[in-house]
């Protein structure tokens, strides 16, 4: 039975890696297995790529039968499957909600995110939300509602019975930035300083006074996972994808320069006083 807090994202990830190290093991060939299992070309290895929307049971199975895996090994690969079936409430919004990431954020243990110019999205109003977006200018009032709802509903993982471990940190032009105007940004600045009270959530000021850093190529985030098996995850988002790092190197490199931002940016404590002070 899958935990309170797992991600069908993640566990497709996790079957996609434990199918590619099953057949190497095996010393087998993508399209021999394809062959012997009568299945299409190019199917086994868009399974291992992880290029499947809905993992089969049935494939499992078969791909258990065919590698000689024990009953436990059958039942671990079937049950990966069936997870990774799971439903969340975001599919529901995948017109409005880019990518997966409501999907990673519902599994993920801790979250590090750096913001150069935006509050991060765990932490925004809806006023503030409905803002941003409008600055756009290119997106209906429709839209934009649907849109803020989303990412209102990413943020109850915060509240959950196993919220995440979120570190924040945002550089101070993001604050500076009158947003919706002045009693917007005012109350998006208390709702930090009270989102910063709860034990799971640390908020960081990189001042301006700081200069060049570390992470002057832009935001990011970080997501780590509570099982071993379901490796960490950069997280890049640009105007017009979003961008999903999981190469060893790529996750040291940013946690590297997260290290190196948060030594950079004020404590947690001196962050909500000069977050006091903006209001």
């Amino acid at each position: 039975m899958a935990d309170s807090r797992y991600s069908p994202s993640a566990r497709r990830r996790r079957l996609s890696a434990l199918l590619r190290r099953m057949r190497e093991e095996r010393n087998l060939k993508i399209e021999s297995v394809n062959k012997q299992l009568g299945w299409a070309s190019g199917k086994l290895s868009r399974m291992e790529r992880n290029e499947w929307k809905l993992p089969s049971v049935r494939d499992m199975k078969d791909l258990a039968e065919l590698y000689e895996l024990s009953e436990e090994m059958h039942e671990a690969l079937t049950s990966l499957a069936r997870e990774s079936r799971v439903r969340g409430w975001w599919v529901d919004y995948k017109d409005v909600l880019r990518g997966g990431l409501a999907d990673f954020e519902s599994g993920a243990s801790m979250i590090r995110t750096f913001e150069a110019l935006l509050i991060p999205g765990l932490l925004q109003t809806p006023a503030y939300a409905d803002a941003i977006l409008r600055g756009g200018r290119v997106l209906s009032d429709e839209s934009i509602a649907r849109k803020v709802t989303g990412r209102m509903r990413r943020q109850e993982i915060l509240a959950s019975r196993e919220p995440p471990q979120v570190w924040a940190v945002v550089d101070e032009a993001a604050l500076r930035k009158k947003v919706g105007g002045p009693e917007v940004m005012a109350t998006q600045i208390r709702h930090i300083i009270k989102m910063a009270e709860r034990p799971n959530i640390d908020v960081q000021v990189l001042r301006d006074d700081v200069g060049s850093h570390a992470a002057m190529d832009g935001s990011f985030m970080i997501l780590d996972f509570p099982d071993p098996a379901d490796l960490p995850l950069a997280y890049i988002e640009t105007a017009t994808e979003d961008l999903y790092l999981e190469q060893p190197e790529a996750i040291q490199h940013y946690v590297s320069v997260f290290g190196h931002i948060c030594n950079a940016a004020d404590t947690p404590e001196a962050s909500v006083a000069y977050l006091e002070s903006l209001i």
